[in-house]
């Protein structure tokens, strides 16, 4: 078990020492800056209502919210949503918490887009490097099996995405703390849901959010280290899981009046669809479903890894 994980520390490290990596969370840096930045200049953050006054407050912004509708149409559907949810607030007795650093992290969700682009790109350049560096004979005559070898090379790209998603949170919550502070330890807001308005908790948002949005990461990050190790070309690993990832759901509108569209792989990674008043995209689907469908993926992915990797013959590479 030691070689094992001495394997998997390799494998990071070989990672961790290209400028590749490094420039990939030099980017991510600039990323989640400049939308601290833009944010803090251009958005219309709230810093909190005052205890005496918050009601009136709230009053005027609807007051504001409504005479703009008269003036201005178009921003109707916008406004009557700000309205609404100013109307929860008063309602509900709620006063309104100002902007801060949680709240920064949970719409940098949307981030986790790019950590699936970067795993992707680590994952596909694993296996396939090694080929093409001629490196592969040198590893595979290590006294260490092929399995191991293939199992910590996987290891690796699965900490790797995490150390990329750990990145982003914490960078998103130092940010977020220097440019508007820090709302409290477990700060709440109000939400429109599909069910309606709700009060929710920000850190709950998030652990859920980011939770639903690691399936799709780890999906597609086993799928470009099966290309990868199936077909030994980083290039054609990295395009395809990343053409994938971004027609992914078109491909599922397109058939999804067939019967066999709910056992598409992009029909199944949303499992939010499941939770708070939504619903699949198509009729028929459960949870239970969904995750089956996921988890035979997933083996099928790494059989295909496995099969390949162990089964290959290097001598004349």
């Amino acid at each position: 078990m030691s070689n094992f994980f001495s394997l998997i520390y390799n494998e990071i490290a070989k990672i961790y020492i290209q400028k590749s990596t490094w420039i990939m969370y030099l980017l991510l840096g600039v990323i989640i800056l400049g939308l601290g930045i833009l944010a803090n200049t251009y958005g219309d953050l709230n810093d909190g209502y005052e205890a005496d006054t918050w009601r009136e407050t709230l009053q005027e912004e609807n007051e504001e919210l409504t005479n703009e509708m008269e003036e201005e149409p178009f921003l109707q559907d916008f406004n009557l949503s700000s309205i609404e949810m100013n109307n929860y607030y008063l309602e509900n007795d709620i006063q309104p918490a100002g902007y801060g650093a949680w709240q920064f992290v949970m719409e940098n969700e949307m981030l986790l887009s790019i950590v699936s682009l970067l795993t992707i790109i680590v994952a596909a350049g694993i296996v396939a490097n090694e080929f093409r560096w001629g490196t592969i004979k040198l590893l595979l005559i290590r006294p260490i099996s092929r399995e191991k070898i293939l199992a910590s090379k996987y290891g690796a790209v699965l900490l790797f995405s995490l150390f990329t998603l750990l990145f982003v949170l914490l960078l998103s919550w130092v940010v977020g703390a220097l440019l508007f502070g820090v709302e409290g330890i477990n700060p709440h807001i109000v939400m429109e849901k599909n069910t309606g308005f709700e009060y929710v908790s920000v850190i709950n948002e998030i652990i859920t959010g980011y939770g639903f949005q690691l399936v799709t990461l780890l999906m597609m990050a086993t799928f470009a280290f099966m290309i990868s190790t199936v077909f030994r070309n980083s290039a054609l690993a990295i395009g395809t899981a990343i053409f994938f990832m971004m027609v992914g759901n078109q491909i599922v509108f397109f058939f999804m009046e067939r019967s066999w569209a709910k056992y598409i792989l992009f029909a199944n990674t949303d499992l939010s669809l499941y939770f708070n008043g939504n619903t699949p995209w198509i009729e028929g689907m459960t949870l239970g479903f969904s995750i089956t469908v996921l988890l035979i993926y997933y083996v099928l992915f790494l059989m295909l890894s496995w099969i390949f990797f162990t089964k290959r013959d290097v001598a004349g590479h």
